[in-house]
């Protein structure tokens, strides 16, 4: 899937009676390879009869689930190729850092409504750490209640923060590379959304169950985002 990328343009200045120049636009692209995910497995006659739930039912959800979290760890892992990157591993992460992020987004001019931070959350732990005095909530302020009360920490610097634990760890124990994003800095084609499918293997008196889904991930604006690479006190 080819997905079209347009450059900023300028506008100037223009005298009374003054014909405008033609400004060309010509976009780059960006190819979304899309590729199938499924997995499978086989209930047998025996094991549906005497199980006391629907266990075809209890599958499908189960697959749906499965490919749900592959979706979400392609796009969480397109993080790490975001040219710009706050931290390197070794420390924790802060309010500050959340802020710093956002002044690089803002810098490319990006509406802070439109972006958001995602995060493990081992990470998210000592960000909710941070703001509420190690959970003492000494110093009480409506975000510090916010993440006591509810465990998440709502908005912060204007943005979202929502936690995964479809971040995959870097290799080294506690590390962790979030994100923080415009919407349109990456993107997921879709093909095929989940498409679940039964097929009788009569001989094994037992049936197929199939679950699919055909789609392609990838990283349309570069400057969109930025790489949060913290360390996890608790891991």
């Amino acid at each position: 899937v080819e997905v079209p990328v347009y450059a900023n343009v300028s506008a100037s200045a223009v005298s009374e009676a003054t014909d405008l120049s033609n400004t060309a636009l010509n976009p780059t692209s960006v190819t979304l390879t899309a590729s199938e995910v499924g997995v499978m497995t086989t209930l047998t006659d025996l094991a549906r009869t005497s199980a006391p739930r629907n266990v075809a039912g209890d599958m499908g959800k189960l697959f749906g689930e499965a490919l749900a979290r592959k979706q979400d760890a392609d796009l969480t892992a397109l993080f790490d190729g975001f040219s710009v990157a706050i931290g390197d591993g070794t420390a924790v992460i802060s309010s500050a850092i959340i802020f710093q992020a956002l002044s690089t987004l803002r810098e490319n001019a990006l509406n802070v409504d439109e972006c958001a931070v995602v995060l493990h959350p081992k990470i998210a732990y000592d960000l909710k750490a941070g703001l509420t005095n190690t959970f003492a909530n000494a110093n009480a302020n409506d975000l510090a209640n916010e993440a006591l009360r509810s465990g998440f920490v709502g908005r912060l610097a204007g943005m979202p923060v929502f936690e995964t634990s479809n971040i995959a760890n870097t290799g080294n124990a506690g590390d962790y590379k979030g994100g923080a994003f415009h919407r349109d800095a990456l993107a997921i084609a879709m093909m095929q959304d989940v498409k679940i499918e039964t097929q009788r293997d009569a001989s094994l008196r037992a049936d197929e169950i199939v679950a699919t889904s055909v789609y392609g991930v990838g990283e349309i604006h570069d400057s969109y985002g930025v790489e949060l690479h913290s360390d996890s006190s608790i891991q």
